[in-house]
């Protein structure tokens, strides 16, 4: 399961280390077909976690989080056009016109009005919470107004249900697991930097980065399964460490960015 954020030539600069050009954003879609990946959106791999479906052959997963301003307009054309599925993770405070005191730094951002259109290009959309904290430093009320909240903003511009959330960062935790669970979401997105697999954990899937010194060969040792960790596996002591530091941090800050 693949995670980019914006596909820009200039990306603002906090955000820059996780961009793609378009013109390698092209290049790895068509990498992905020439190997014979058969993209798929999270929904059906999440149906697969559940036994509920099988997926293709040599399945890859393309998700984006935040909503960045390319993602309605040449990013989804280039998926479009080569009839490739993907996830959007939205950024709710960070589309709408007030911000909504979204912690995201400025950047060219999407609107909420056209979340609608993603559904038109094939993009399947979750949640991504309402202003990208570390969802996993957060009260348990502020923790279900971030999962709950974004969640039924999405809804009332779809009209429909919205099953798949991310976790800004991948900052979870069990607490944060079960919140997500009981807010209604089916599935939840982590980082963790590895491979997902069919033995993987639906409420903290994990996913791989793509930076902008990222290859197409990059991308090929990881569909080769190289290069990278195999998930599930447990949370390392130095995970587990930085989790309560953070938390530490936030209970004297308050709420801190994730990213």
């Amino acid at each position: 399961m693949l995670l980019y954020h914006a596909v820009m030539d200039d990306p603002p600069e906090w955000i820059a280390e996780f961009t793609v050009t378009p013109r390698e954003f092209s290049a790895q879609l068509d990498a992905l077909a020439h190997w014979g990946r058969t993209p798929v959106p999270v929904g059906a791999l999440v149906a697969h976690l559940a036994g509920r479906a099988p997926l293709p052959d040599r399945p890859v997963v393309l998700t984006f989080d935040d909503g960045f301003a390319d993602l309605p307009g040449p990013t989804a054309e280039a998926l479009a056009g080569r009839s490739v599925p993907a996830t959007a993770y939205l950024t709710t405070g960070a589309l709408s016109r007030s911000g909504g005191g979204c912690l995201l730094p400025p950047a060219p951002m999407m609107s909420l009005g056209q979340v609608p259109l993603l559904e038109q290009y094939g993009m399947e959309v979750g949640g991504h919470t309402v202003t990208h904290a570390q969802l996993d430093t957060l009260s348990g009320a502020a923790l279900r107004s971030e999962l709950v909240d974004s969640k039924r903003a999405l809804e009332d511009v779809l009209g429909h249900r919205v099953d798949h959330l991310a976790y800004p960062h991948g900052y979870n935790s069990a607490r944060v697991r079960r919140a997500a669970r009981a807010a209604g979401y089916e599935s939840a997105a982590a980082v963790r930097h590895a491979l997902s697999s069919g033995r993987d954990e639906p409420y903290r899937i994990a996913r791989l980065i793509l930076r902008r010194s990222h290859t197409v060969r990059d991308l090929e040792r990881w569909m080769a399964g190289e290069g990278a960790r195999v998930a599930p596996f447990p949370d390392s002591l130095r995970t587990v460490g930085w989790r309560w530091y953070r938390r530490a941090r936030a209970t004297v800050r308050g709420p801190v960015f994730a990213g």
